[in-house]
């Protein structure tokens, strides 16, 4: 694989803009490990390898356990691995992520609002959204494990 171009040198304005947006998300409150937990789920779907290498080491370092890494893909069928709080976090990313599949049903959107607040509900979509955009910008650039 070879990067098409260092998006970050082309276009650095884009780049900080991005940075803002972490920025953002983490003095948001957000939960350190819920956030790296959205960020791998959504590279995941999306099969940005390199985002996914990138949260899985960032997950480790938090202290997460190499078991709860590896299930996260299959979150559904991993029963006492995740909080039903993680569970509906993972799920609305899904949903947010696959937007055009069917949006954020009621029942989901009332599920996730049992763990968390209207501003919290808002962070979260702001997390998913973000990791979106990193995903999309890695892969049409063509960015890869190790390529920094």
């Amino acid at each position: 694989m070879t990067l098409r171009m260092n998006y970050r040198e082309v276009n650095p304005e884009a780049f900080e803009t991005m940075v803002e947006l972490e920025v953002f998300n983490r003095k948001s409150g957000l939960d350190k490990r819920l956030y790296e937990l959205i960020k791998i789920r959504a590279s995941q779907i999306n099969g940005c390898a390199y985002c996914v290498d990138m949260h899985t080491r960032d997950l480790q370092k938090l202290g997460e356990s190499q078991q709860r890494i590896n299930l996260i893909s299959v979150w559904r069928e991993a029963h006492d691995i995740f909080t039903d709080k993680e569970k509906a976090v993972l799920e609305l990313t899904e949903a947010v992520t696959l937007i055009s599949h069917g949006g954020v049903p009621q029942e989901l959107y009332e599920k996730v609002r049992q763990y968390f607040t209207e501003k919290e509900y808002i962070d979260l979509i702001m997390a998913i959204n973000t990791i979106n955009c990193w995903n999309r910008i890695a892969i049409s650039t063509g960015m890869y494990p190790g390529v920094f």
